[in-house]
């Protein structure tokens, strides 16, 4: 183990509040169990206790918080598995875990990652003992970052990114933010203005490799369930509202009654951030007097559905499929927007509020090629998928430059890949 270093007071503090509150984890996690937003069979992991065996021989950890993350590292995950190093995948969410199960590798491990206290972070690193860790974006766990760097682990952050709140929020806390970051080996961040706010914070080595999210594939569809999609909405004008927050469904919702008369037919599938929250969306279409469908009870719309409520977990790829009209939620309100490189890569024309700050190159870079554009509430969300459907060229042209533009934009995988490569060489030979 590496000699142990000074922390600042800050983080000692936390250090010594996260230890005395240990007692405090269990009703904690109880408490998210009652809200479904824990998994009782593996509650342990969550404490550090693996429900896995370590594999013999070096051991590569990412950590991926939640499902965007998780996407974005899947060809990563593949690239390292060549080199003939197993991988340990950790996340925080339910959904995450779920998207995990369902996509990754049988020989990949997941896991659950622990609550940031010393014994379960202590709990972890003893089992688990890997040769090095990969942290996606800005999941910054102070108590894991300093004991797994005490224990010699080399920590490195791939598609870094800092959002305008993170960075602000970070920069209050300036001393904090550099004694974290000093314990990081490399930033790899997504542009030159992300970079530019590692730096600032305290980062010793920063290199702007790009967005990961450029380079993954396209999400998959079931192929008998988009055929029975496409037999319901045969004829139908379709529009997508993707990855939605709550209080942007009710303005879908009144963007689609104000066209109803003027767009007979008209089918709106609303396809929620988090997928438990269908049935208060289907309640609220109800209350607004819209006729709403949920898919997670098994219904395809028919003739009379003029809301379709996507409430499960895996198939946007499949309403990106069926709507080439598609609304980006988490930007009518005021948290950040929601990824748009999956519509741009399967021929979508995107529209997305006015907050789109946790992905704002990327709109920046959309929006200057007209690959998408911004609206601001239901009436100009209304007035924008009124035009978009009398103009299938308009359509066609706006789903272009989106494809057009994250193609270019590509790359940044083997960049990554090249930038980690001699710490996975040195951790072949150790």
């Amino acid at each position: 183990m590496a000699p142990r270093e000074r922390l600042p007071f800050t983080l000692q503090l936390y250090r010594a509040l996260t230890r005395w509150g240990t007692p405090l984890a269990r009703p904690f996690l109880h408490w998210r169990l009652k809200r479904e937003k824990e998994d009782p069979n593996r509650i342990a992991e969550r404490r550090g206790i693996a429900s896995r065996p370590r594999p013999e021989g070096p051991l590569v950890w990412i950590h991926a918080a939640s499902v965007g993350e998780i996407l974005s590292i899947f060809s990563l995950i593949e690239r390292i598995q060549a080199r003939g190093i197993a991988v340990l995948l950790t996340s925080g969410t339910v959904t995450a875990a779920q998207i995990a199960e369902q996509r990754l590798p049988p020989d990949v491990i997941h896991q659950f990652v622990p609550m940031d206290v010393p014994s379960f972070v202590e709990n972890f690193f003893e089992h688990w003992r890997p040769n090095l860790a990969l942290i996606a974006e800005s999941e910054f766990w102070p108590n894991l970052i300093t004991e797994g760097r005490r224990r010699g682990i080399r920590f490195v952050i791939v598609n870094g990114r800092l959002s305008d709140r993170s960075f602000e929020r970070w920069r209050l806390a300036r001393g904090t933010a550099a004694a974290i970051l000093a314990r990081i080996d490399l930033c790899l961040a997504q542009d030159p203005n992300i970079g530019e706010r590692f730096e600032q914070l305290g980062a010793q080595r920063v290199s702007v490799t790009g967005n990961l999210k450029f380079d993954v594939p396209p999400p998959p569809a079931e192929p008998m369930a988009l055929a029975t999609l496409e037999r319901a909405m045969r004829g139908r004008q379709v529009m997508l509202a993707a990855s939605t927050h709550p209080g942007e469904e009710a303005m879908v919702i009144e963007a689609h009654l104000r066209l109803r008369g003027t767009v007979p037919g008209l089918l709106t599938i609303i396809a929620p951030r988090h997928p438990e929250r269908g049935a208060q969306i289907v309640d609220l279409a109800e209350e607004m007097g819209a006729v709403p469908v949920m898919r997670s009870r098994g219904h395809v719309p028919d003739r009379g559905t003029e809301i379709y409520v996507a409430d499960t977990i895996g198939e946007l790829g499949l309403f990106y499929r069926l709507a080439p009209i598609v609304f980006m939620g988490g930007s009518l309100v005021k948290h950040g927007g929601q990824n748009p490189i999956e519509p741009a890569k399967l021929d979508s024309a995107i529209l997305h509020g006015p907050h789109v700050g946790n992905f704002a190159s990327i709109y920046s870079q959309l929006n200057r090629t007209r690959g998408a554009a911004t609206v601001t509430d239901a009436a100009s969300l209304a007035k924008s998928i009124s035009l978009l459907l009398d103009d299938p060229a308009l359509v066609r042209s706006m789903a272009q430059s989106a494809k057009s533009t994250v193609e270019r934009l590509s790359g940044a995988l083997d960049r990554t890949v090249a930038a980690i490569e001699p710490y996975l060489v040195q951790i072949r030979l150790s």
